[in-house]
């Protein structure tokens, strides 16, 4: 399977970089094919221009900024997120990713008013994430990545893709042990994705 893992963390020594490795190591060793998009250290420029977007929904031009990356996301049959939350959301530049990629004609299209995913060629999702606070404050505040990745993210697959969403929450307690218990999870997990 031919899998995108978009992975965005700018400490190359941080435990998100300890999970990227795992999951790009798991999947290659199972056989996929990985897309490694380290959005840090390819450089992605998160800001969506005002040129960019007053030609959103200008479906013949809207890609031309970032055609390279709507290429990758369309080659995917498959797409794994590995990010920490930061402020109950996305660090900001995978949230830029998304809105500077994820446009009219590539994940989503108009049909009489309303939207239809358009990522079909993706059958699977997977997401590896960290927490400072624990599920309960994270779900009391109602977990926005969460909610994004499990219901919006697999809405422009037109809901034809499964979602695997793996924590680790309570980072800022976390000690050794249920880092590496976290990391073994992880690693089990895409070996049989």
């Amino acid at each position: 399977m031919r899998v995108l893992v978009l992975y965005c963390h700018p400490n190359p020594e941080s435990f998100g970089a300890a999970l990227h490795g795992a999951v790009v190591e798991a999947l290659t060793a199972a056989g996929h094919q990985v897309d490694d998009c380290d959005l840090y250290a390819e450089g992605f420029d998160a800001v969506l221009s005002r040129a960019e977007r007053a030609g959103y929904h200008d479906l013949a031009t809207n890609t031309w900024p970032v055609q390279a990356h709507v290429d990758r996301v369309r080659a995917a049959e498959a797409l794994v997120l590995v990010f920490p939350v930061w402020n109950f959301g996305f660090p900001a530049l995978l949230k830029g990713y998304l809105d500077r990629v994820f446009l009219p004609g590539v994940s989503f299209g108009l049909v009489d008013g309303t939207t239809q995913g358009m990522l079909t060629n993706i059958g699977k999702i997977g997401v590896v994430t960290s927490y400072g606070a624990t599920w309960m404050k994270a779900t009391l505040l109602g977990n926005p990545p969460r909610k994004f990745c499990t219901r919006s993210l697999r809405a422009v697959t037109r809901f034809r893709a499964s979602v695997d969403y793996l924590a680790h929450y309570d980072m800022n307690r976390s000690t050794p042990e249920t880092r590496a218990a976290f990391l073994g999870k992880v690693t089990r997990h895409f070996a049989r994705f």
